[in-house]
């Protein structure tokens, strides 16, 4: 697959301050079996390494049998979501900010009005303010210049999402649908089988 330069392609290997907020798709290369065909939302990309929490892996488990209280907030469908290979028993909560704005508290801007909710917080104060928030069971990190070698070594391409993409109703075509619209050649991968042996 050819490379274009940062500025005029979004499949380019090469990462910059924008990575925060967009959406890192794996490519056919990436057989780790944590992120093989998945879509992640970076929240935080610096110097210091990255942070984000894959979007299409969904569990078998409601958020209502483990968060009772946080069961009516969540988007559909409500349930944990494995969000990554780091702290996978610990639980993480992504909300975009609606029309209320955002909360005085009880909830961490990280990028574009996305955020991290304190599940110990109230969600009837905090749920008006959201338009969207899911529940993850762990994390994607990588430290410093980890995220970036991997972009370099086609692991990854890096793409702007749609507003819908975070809290999608249909995660199993997560994948395939953003590349596809993509168009191009990217639009030709979304059709790659699961299995490479098979093409």
């Amino acid at each position: 697959m050819s490379q274009q330069e940062p500025e005029s392609s979004p499949e380019s290997g090469h990462p910059s301050p924008g990575v925060a907020g967009r959406l890192l798709v794996a490519t056919p290369l990436l057989q780790d079996p944590n992120f093989a065909r998945t879509a992640l939302f970076i929240a935080e990309h610096s110097p210091d390494g990255a942070l984000g929490v894959v979007l299409n892996r969904p569990s078998d488990t409601e958020v209502a049998e483990v968060l009772p209280l946080w069961g009516d907030a969540v988007s559909s469908p409500g349930l944990v979501f494995v969000g990554g290979p780091v702290s996978p028993e610990g639980a993480l909560a992504l909300a975009h900010v609606g029309g209320a704005g955002v909360p005085d508290e009880g909830f961490q801007v990280v990028v574009d009005g996305f955020g991290v909710v304190d599940l110990e917080h109230d969600p009837a104060i905090l749920g008006p303010h959201l338009a969207g928030m899911r529940v993850y069971a762990g994390y994607a990190g990588w430290g410093p210049g980890q995220l970036d070698a991997e972009i370099d070594e086609g692991a990854w391409y890096v793409l702007d999402g749609a507003p819908d993409d975070v809290f999608c109703s249909r995660p199993d075509v997560l994948w395939r649908d953003v590349l596809r619209r993509q168009g191009g050649e990217l639009a030709l991968v979304s059709t790659f089988p699961a299995d490479p042996s098979l093409n």
